[in-house]
C-alpha cells in the first residue's frame, strides 16, 4: 500500500508519459498480478494502490473521504489472513493409490496352509 504520485500513469490503459513511470508500471506488472483500488484517490487520479501477489487476502476496499487537510481520500481495506492448519500426527493411507491386483498377487504366493498349520482361529 503507499502514495505512488505519478499522475501521468493510466494504471487501467497500462500506459506512462514519463520514464520513470513507465519504470513504475514495469515494476508492478513484474511483481505484484492484482492492483484492487479501482477509483481516484486525489483529484481525479489514481496515486494510492493496494497492491498484492494474489486475489483473495484483501478485500473491502473503501474510499473514505479525506482526513483532516489531506487531499488524499482514505482508503479502507480489510486483509485476510489464512488461518493455520493444524498439523496432525495421525497418517492416513491413501486407498485409492493402492495397486489391489499386486495385493492379491502376493496374498495368493503365501503358502497359507503350511503358515497357518497347527493354529486355532484366535492364533491365526
Amino acid at each position: 500500500m503507499g502514495n505512488f504520485d505519478h499522475p501521468d500513469t493510466y494504471w487501467r490503459d497500462n500506459t506512462a508519459g514519463h520514464k520513470q513511470s513507465r519504470r513504475l508500471l514495469e515494476c508492478v506488472d513484474d511483481n505484484f498480478p492484482l492492483q484492487v483500488i479501482q477509483e481516484p484517490t486525489r483529484r481525479g487520479a489514481m496515486l494510492d494502490f493496494v497492491f498484492t501477489v494474489r486475489d483473495g487476502p484483501v478485500e473491502n476496499v473503501k474510499l473514505k473521504g479525506s482526513l483532516g487537510c489531506s487531499d488524499h481520500e482514505m482508503v479502507q481495506f480489510k486483509i485476510l489472513r489464512a488461518a493455520r492448519r493444524a498439523h496432525s500426527k495421525l497418517t492416513i493411507l491413501d486407498f485409492r493409490r493402492a495397486d489391489f491386483g499386486l495385493f492379491r498377487d502376493l496374498l495368493g504366493r503365501v503358502p497359507w496352509d503350511k503358515a497357518l498349520e497347527g493354529r486355532g482361529a484366535q492364533e491365526s
